[in-house]
C-alpha cells in the first residue's frame, strides 16, 4: 500500500503541555472540511490517515469516472503483501495475520525490509484461480442442467405419446359423432315419413280394441243370463229339504237388523247366507288332478307403468289382468303375452288397488284421493265415484252378487257401498288403526279385513258387526285373503311373518318367517297347495303349504307389491315398484 500511494510513515510522540503555559496566546482557528472531519473520541493517526486516503480514493474515483467514458479500466496487479493479507483474512487466520502485520511493520520501520524486492502477484496465477472456481461452478451447473434436460426429455416423450393418443381418440370421436348425426338425420326423415301412417294405424287399433271389448262384454252378459236361467230352473226343481233350508236362511236374514236403518228406494238386498260356492267341486277336482310340479320360471316381463305398480286383479273368466299404479293410471293386460287392452285415468292421486266386478264388465279402483271409483268398460269411463272416507282408501272388493262393493281406508274404517242406490249402506268400525285390506268371501256375506293394529276381523256385511277377531301378529298386518275352499286365511305383516288361520277354530295353524323385509301381499293358488308372498326385498316367496318349504323367485329390480295366480294355477303374475309385471309359468 505504501508503494502504491508513496506516503511517508508518521509517528505520534507524547507531548506534555505544562499548566503554566501562556494562556494569553491566541491560537488560530483551523477550519476542517466536513469530508475530512473525524468523529470525536477517535482522533488517532490511523483514523486520520484513513480519512485522508478515503479522500484520495474519492478523488481518484471521480477522475476515473470522468476518464472511463473514453478509456477502458485496466486491472492493477495485486502486491504480494496485500495478497497474503487478503488470503489470511479469507481463510480466517486472524492470529497469523496479527503476527504477520507486527513483524512486517517492525522490519519496515527498522529498515530491514527491502520493499524493492516485493513483487507483484502474477496476473496469471490470480486469473487461474478465478478460472478454476468458475470452472467448478460451471461443471456443477452443467451436471444439474444435464439431469433437468434428461427429465425434461422423458416428459416430452411421454407428453408426445399422450398427445398422439388423444389426437387419435379425438379423430375417432369426431368420426363417430358425424356418423351418428347423419344416422339421426336419416332416422328423423324416416320417422317423419311414417308418422301419418302410424297415427292412422293407432286409431284403427283403438277402434278394434273397443269393438272387441264390447263384443266380449255382450257375450259374457248373454252367458251370465243363461247361467242365471239354468240356476233358477234347478232351484225350482230342487228337493223339499233344500227349499226348507232356503226358507230358514231367509228367516234368519230377516231377523238380522239392517246395517243402515234409513231405507232408500233403490237399495239392494243382500242374498241369503246359505248359498254354496258353485266352484267348490271344480276346485276340488283341480286340486286332485293337478300333479304338476310347483316350480315356476320367468316366462314374460314387460314394463306396465312408469311408476310403481301397487296391485293386480284377475278377470273372473278371462286371461286379463288389471293393474293400478302410482302414476294415477289403471290398465288392462292380456296374459300371458302382455299386450295392453285398455287404459284410463281419473283419480287425482296414486292408485292403491283395483278389483273386477263379478260380471267382468266393471272395475273398482281405490286411491289416495279418498274415493272409490267404478269404471264401465263398455262406456270407457268412470260411471260412479263413491265419496265418504276421510283418508286414503287402500282396497276394495265386490260382493259375488254384484250389487255391493266394500272398501277399506286409512281412517280406521271399512264401508259397504250399494251400487244401485250409490250410497254407503254401513260403516264397519272396530279397528284402531289403518285398515289395509278387505276381501269378500265368495258367495257369502262375510268380509275379511286386516289392519295396522295387528289384528284380522271377520264381519257380517248385512249387519255391519264384527263376528270374529284373530290375534297373533306382532306387527302391522298388510294383507289377508281366503283360500278357494274358504276354510283357511293367509295373512302377512310388515316384518315378513306369514300366518295361516283356521276359520272354524279362529286360531293360527302355521307361522312362517319370510322376513326381515315386509311382506306386501299373499295369494293362494287355485288348488290351495301353494302360497305366493310379495316381499319388499324384490323376491316372490313361494310356500308349499303341505311341507312349509319356502323358495324364492328373483326377477324384480325393486320391492314386489302384488302377486296373483291365474284361474288354473298355470301362471303366477307379480308386479313391483319397478313398474314391471312379470309372468311366471309353471314348469
Amino acid at each position: 500500500m505504501a508503494a502504491k500511494y508513496d506516503v511517508d510513515e508518521y509517528y505520534l510522540e507524547q507531548v506534555l503541555i505544562p499548566d503554566d503555559s501562556d494562556e494569553e496566546y491566541k491560537y488560530e482557528e483551523v477550519t476542517v472540511e466536513d469530508e475530512l472531519s473525524v468523529t470525536q473520541g477517535e482522533e488517532d493517526l490511523e483514523t486520520a490517515v484513513k480519512a485522508f486516503r478515503d479522500r484520495l480514493d474519492a478523488t481518484e474515483c471521480a477522475t476515473q469516472r470522468v476518464a472511463s467514458a473514453k478509456l477502458p479500466v485496466s486491472r492493477i496487479p495485486e502486491v504480494v503483501d496485500d495478497f497474503l493479507r487478503n488470503y489470511l483474512v479469507k481463510m480466517g487466520l486472524e492470529r497469523t495475520l496479527d503476527c504477520f502485520q507486527t513483524e512486517w511493520f517492525e522490519m519496515l520501520q527498522k529498515g530491514l525490509l527491502k520493499t524493492d524486492h516485493t513483487e507483484l502477484v502474477p496476473d496469471a496465477y490470480t486469473h487461474n484461480q478465478l478460472l478454476d472456481n468458475e470452472l467448478k461452478n460451471v461443471q456443477r451447473e452443467r451436471d444439474g442442467y444435464k439431469q433437468v434436460a434428461f427429465v425434461a426429455g422423458e416428459t416430452i416423450v411421454k407428453l408426445q405419446r399422450e398427445r398422439d393418443f388423444h389426437r387419435m381418440q379425438h379423430k375417432r370421436v369426431l368420426q363417430e359423432k358425424n356418423r351418428l348425426i347423419e344416422d339421426l338425420r336419416k332416422l328423423k326423415k324416416h320417422h317423419a315419413s311414417y308418422e301419418p301412417a302410424l297415427r292412422q294405424l293407432n286409431e284403427k287399433y283403438q277402434t278394434a280394441l273397443k269393438q272387441k271389448m264390447l263384443v266380449s262384454l255382450e257375450r259374457d252378459r248373454a252367458v251370465s243370463q243363461v247361467q242365471n236361467i239354468d240356476s233358477s230352473l234347478r232351484i225350482s226343481h230342487s228337493s223339499p229339504g233344500t227349499q226348507t233350508m232356503t226358507t230358514v236362511g231367509e228367516k234368519i236374514q230377516k231377523k238380522i237388523p239392517p246395517c243402515d236403518i234409513a231405507k232408500h228406494p233403490k237399495d239392494s238386498e243382500f242374498p241369503a247366507s246359505t248359498r254354496v260356492n258353485p266352484y267348490l267341486p271344480q276346485i276340488k277336482t283341480l286340486s286332485s288332478l293337478n300333479t304338476k310340479s310347483s316350480n315356476f320360471s320367468l316366462s314374460k316381463s314387460f314394463k306396465a307403468h312408469t311408476m310403481a305398480v301397487s296391485f293386480l286383479a284377475l278377470h273372473p273368466r278371462k286371461m286379463i289382468v288389471a293393474s293400478s299404479s302410482d302414476d294415477q293410471l289403471w290398465r288392462l293386460w292380456g296374459i300371458p303375452n302382455g299386450e295392453m287392452v285398455m287404459t284410463a285415468e281419473g283419480h287425482t292421486d296414486w292408485l292403491s288397488s283395483c278389483s273386477f266386478h263379478p260380471s267382468g264388465g266393471l272395475l273398482g279402483t281405490t286411491s289416495g284421493d279418498t274415493t272409490v271409483k267404478i269404471w264401465d268398460f263398455a262406456q270407457g269411463r268412470c260411471v260412479l265415484s263413491l265419496e265418504g272416507h276421510i283418508h286414503a282408501t287402500w282396497g276394495c272388493s265386490f260382493h259375488s252378487g254384484g250389487d255391493f262393493v266394500a272398501s277399506c281406508s286409512m281412517d280406521n274404517t271399512a264401508k259397504v257401498w250399494d251400487l244401485n242406490s250409490e250410497r254407503c249402506r254401513c260403516t264397519l268400525r272396530g279397528h284402531v288403526d289403518s285398515v289395509n285390506s278387505i276381501y269378500f268371501l265368495p258367495y257369502s256375506n262375510i268380509l275379511l279385513t286386516c289392519s295396522a293394529d295387528k289384528t284380522l276381523s271377520l264381519w257380517d256385511a248385512r249387519a255391519g258387526l264384527c263376528a270374529q277377531t284373530f290375534y297373533g301378529h306382532k306387527h302391522s298386518c298388510n294383507h289377508a285373503t281366503f283360500n278357494g275352499m274358504g276354510d283357511t286365511i293367509a295373512s302377512c305383516d310388515s316384518f315378513g311373518v306369514v300366518k295361516l288361520w283356521d276359520v272354524r277354530n279362529v286360531s293360527a295353524m302355521v307361522t312362517m318367517d319370510t322376513g326381515p323385509h315386509p311382506s306386501n301381499q299373499v295369494a293362494f293358488s287355485p288348488t290351495g297347495r301353494m302360497l305366493a308372498v310379495a316381499s319388499n326385498d324384490g323376491f316372490v316367496k313361494m310356500v308349499e303349504i303341505a311341507s312349509l318349504h319356502v323358495s324364492s323367485l328373483k326377477g324384480h329390480e325393486d320391492a314386489v307389491q302384488s302377486v296373483i295366480f291365474d284361474h288354473k294355477g298355470e301362471y303366477l303374475l307379480s308386479a313391483g315398484s319397478d313398474g314391471a309385471i312379470l309372468v311366471w309359468a309353471q314348469q
